[in-house]
């Protein structure tokens, strides 16, 4: 049955320009998948370094607040905290990572002076304005480590994306289209053939 098929010259023509396309969409996505991974490993240590920073400031934090809740008592501490009436400022924005939105956050406030906090210059102790600053420090480290994660999590969606649509081309829409192109060469030669030895009987 292939053999009934007459394909055109055209025809091989637009398929050679659909497989130059295709090759040039694979080169580019190529290098958007390597780039992608560049980032994401870059991310991935800011987020290691991150961590290791949240967990000692964390653990800071906790010593200090201990330490504060040991002198001044849990309820003094408690009044305190109801005495902050200003919350942060938190304002999330968008940066772009080779095609890839993701999340800017930017907090405005968390770190405070004494005299801001709300609850009076005489109302605490030094050991409750250390661990409000530690604990401050903690919340600036929590906001960016989301940042970073959720950063992370969408570069390597895009990179498995972009991987399957690497390989899509690689392993299946390629090679297909140049067998096509294959078979439609050798039909070409095979019908030129044909034509020739047509001509040749008919002046014989």
């Amino acid at each position: 049955m292939a053999l009934d098929i007459k394909p055109t010259r055209s025809e091989l023509i637009k398929l050679k320009k659909k497989i130059k396309l295709a090759k040039s969409g694979y080169n580019l996505l190529k290098k958007k998948r390597d780039g992608l991974i560049l980032d994401f490993f870059e991310i991935l240590k800011k987020a290691k370094t991150l961590r290791q920073e949240l967990t000692e400031e964390y653990e800071v934090a906790l010593e200090k607040i201990n330490m504060a809740r040991a002198v001044e008592g849990d309820i003094a501490l408690k009044s305190l905290a109801m005495a902050v009436s200003q919350a942060p400022d938190i304002q999330l924005h968008t940066k772009n990572i080779m095609g890839v939105v993701v999340p800017r956050i930017e907090s405005i406030g968390l770190q405070k002076p004494m005299t801001e906090r709300g609850y009076g210059i005489y109302a605490s102790s030094s050991l409750t304005d250390d661990a409000a600053s530690s604990f401050e420090r903690v919340v600036e480290k929590v906001i960016l480590a989301a940042e970073i994660e959720t950063s992370m999590k969408k570069l390597l969606h895009e990179i498995e994306k972009t991987k399957r649509r690497v390989n899509a081309l690689e392993f299946a829409v390629i090679p297909q289209m140049e067998s096509v192109a294959g078979f439609i060469r050798l039909r070409l030669e095979e019908m030129e053939r044909e034509s020739i030895f047509r001509l040749k009987r008919i002046k014989a």
